[in-house]
């Protein structure tokens, strides 16, 4: 079921959106989701990848292995360049493996001022949704006088 009439289902706009995105909606579009003890202390599902990030590939045949810190955030081709994990190229030279940001989860954040007020803003909108539509006892005394 479409939920909003104004954006379309059709893949080929949606394909041609998607590559022709400029930068701040593809950072957008690059958020990976928070650890489990990252959602719960920041009360925040996912949050855009930046560089310094520490994150673990959850899919894929590179899973599983320990924490690494991001070390490129690659716009233009969709992906994140981690540490440690690269590849032999045919003449022996190492090359960073890109890895789309949905297919990781973040361990640590890099917290900054700008950061820390986008983790606020997040957990203040979800804090929000999650009281609309509950009475209170107030409320129903209200509606019953």
């Amino acid at each position: 079921m479409k939920f909003n009439k104004l954006v379309s289902s059709s893949r080929r706009k949606n394909r041609k959106r998607l590559f022709s995105a400029p930068s701040h909606i593809r950072r957008k579009i690059m958020s990976s989701p928070l650890s489990k003890e990252l959602r719960q202390k920041h009360n925040v599902r996912s949050m855009p990848v930046r560089k310094d990030d520490e994150v673990m590939i959850v899919r894929g045949h590179l899973k599983g292995q320990q924490a690494s810190k991001v070390i490129q955030v690659y716009r233009k081709k969709y992906v994140i360049h981690i540490e440690r994990i690269t590849r032999e190229k045919a003449n022996g030279a190492p090359v960073h493996v890109g890895i789309h940001p949905s297919k990781v989860v973040i361990t640590k954040l890099k917290l900054d001022n700008s950061r820390k007020r986008i983790l606020e803003r997040k957990a203040a909108g979800r804090k929000q949704l999650a009281a609309k539509g509950k009475h209170t006892e107030e409320s129903i005394q209200a509606m019953e006088s």
